[in-house]
């Protein structure tokens, strides 16, 4: 049955497939980690499924505009629900290697930022085609996002438990594909998630116009600028965070994946909680110290406190107040990018935002599980704490976060590119997440 609204299909589409991926995120470490034995190995499978959502966010940005992003939603979901199935079955089948492993992983991470990224791109416009204020459609999205990945982590910690990693991923691959069947039912006829009209062919010379313009947007605005070199740096840190040290800290000292789910769906789920109060209450506020003061909670903390005890409850508690932290990023990122680039040029500057900001996730999880490895696992808790600390300072010491409360246009639907440089956010559909 086709969603009453293209705003629903998409959020119910966003929902299911970010459900998928919250599977994946307490999965596939915990797959590794159990078939391999080793920190390292596990940090290898986070940099091979990493590297390519960058190099597929570099070109991305102007295929998605000429296939169409009802079309790349679709197949984005497909490809990577194959690649995970694929895993269960051929170590099922006793031909499971670990190049094979990487190399599908590295599938998953190709397709996964294009799709991501033409969804969200569509908001503005399914938000007016609902009615729906964008800050508030833009509060939505996040929220139903952070609500998916707090009950996939939940219910992925328990099924890791209860009937393996394997059998996880199957389920996992089974919700990409409803996520495809929600966008092919719920975008059929919506013009923007068509492919381009007029447009000229893609050709070598069009391809890289279209990239120039998107990258030349990005580095013109000292704001966007600012935001991508922060979230490029945290993105790293999380990346390591999530892909190895947590999962290496709750399997030797905190009694296994049972904990690491229940840590993972707080988080989640107090970040549900920010989302929404920001959505109701953030208009009241000045967005630059929400921000920073949000940011400040998300990281460094629980580093810390993971270092200095081996017990859930004080983790709980730093990841609780991390995740309320969390919730308020998004919806600012995301509105302000809304609002300053034009309806035209958001896949091209999106694709160029998101491949900025995962220049460094393949790193994260190589130099953590090597860190971890060589230097033990508190060492490299506080080092990489430290790190993320010094790098959410940043917008209470640099002046040009102070764009980010400038003038808002009414709804964030500028049709033309400010005259001067104007605040606009982290990429589309990958603000920090952790």
């Amino acid at each position: 049955m086709r969603p009453r609204t293209p705003l629903a299909a998409v959020l119910a589409a966003n929902t299911i497939s970010i459900s998928g991926n919250a599977l994946t995120f307490i999965a596939v470490p915990w797959f590794a980690l159990e078939t391999t034995g080793s920190p390292g190995k596990a940090g290898l499978v986070a940099f091979c499924a990493a590297v390519p959502v960058v190099l597929s966010a570099i070109a991305g940005g102007p295929v998605i505009d000429r296939i169409g992003r009802r079309r790349v939603s679709i197949a984005s979901d497909l490809v990577c629900g194959l690649a995970l199935a694929a895993i269960p079955l051929l170590n099922g089948a006793g031909l499971l290697r670990f190049w094979m492993l990487c190399a599908l992983m590295a599938v998953t991470g190709l397709f996964h930022a294009p799709g991501e990224t033409a969804r969200h791109v569509l908001v503005p416009d399914l938000a007016r085609h609902a009615g729906t204020p964008l800050s508030r459609a833009a509060s939505l999205y996040d929220a139903v996002s952070r609500g998916a990945r707090m009950t996939g982590a939940a219910v992925a910690g328990l099924l890791v438990a209860l009937i393996g990693a394997d059998t996880v991923l199957y389920i996992d691959a089974a919700t990409f594909a409803v996520s495809a069947l929600l966008v092919l039912a719920g975008l059929r006829g919506i013009p923007s998630a068509e492919p381009l009209r007029d447009a000229p062919p893609l050709s070598p010379a069009t391809y890289r116009a279209d990239l120039r313009e998107g990258y030349g947007f990005l580095l013109r605005t000292r704001l966007l600028l600012g935001v991508s070199v922060m979230v490029m740096i945290t993105n790293g840190l999380g990346q390591s965070w999530n892909g190895v040290l947590l999962p290496v800290h709750a399997r030797e000292n905190l009694g296994g994946s049972a904990a690491l789910g229940l840590l993972v769906a707080v988080f989640g789920g107090c970040a549900l909680l920010g989302a929404l109060l920001y959505g109701a209450f953030g208009h009241r506020f000045p967005r630059r110290p929400v921000f920073a003061v949000g940011f400040l909670l998300v990281g460094a903390p629980s580093h810390v406190t993971a270092a200095f005890t081996d017990s859930t409850l004080p983790l709980l508690v730093t990841m609780a107040l991390g995740g309320l932290g969390a919730g308020v990023l998004n919806p600012i990122l995301t509105t302000v990018f809304y609002e300053i680039v034009p309806e035209e040029l958001r896949s091209r500057v999106g694709g160029a935002s998101t491949a900025s900001v995962l220049l460094t996730t393949p790193l994260g999880g190589l130099a953590a599980g090597y860190l971890v490895e060589r230097a033990g696992l508190t060492t490299a808790l506080l080092s990489f704490g430290a790190v993320y600390f010094l790098a959410t300072l940043s917008p209470f010491v640099f002046p040009a976060w102070r764009a980010m409360d400038a003038a808002r246009p009414e709804e964030g639907l500028s049709s033309s590119e400010p005259s001067t440089p104007a605040p606009a956010p982290g990429p589309a559909g990958t603000p920090p997440r952790r």
